[in-house]
């Protein structure tokens, strides 16, 4: 069966952990694809923007 986890983070660190840490128990033979995104949204009236690291593991369980 294919299977989908998902992650997200405001910081690229932290989701750098966060995957690396599921990936640790996930056998290599298994991971079938990575998919990662990154959006940008201003904050309400400031010059500072918003970030949000998601990511997508696909593998078979």
């Amino acid at each position: 069966m294919i299977q989908v986890k998902l992650f997200d983070r405001e910081h690229e660190k932290d989701l750098e952990k966060e995957m690396n840490r599921f990936l640790r128990g996930l056998d290599e033979k298994k991971l079938l694809d990575i998919k990662y995104n990154v959006a940008a949204l201003p904050e309400d009236e400031e010059e500072d923007q918003i970030y949000c690291f998601s990511a997508m593991i696909i593998y078979k369980a």
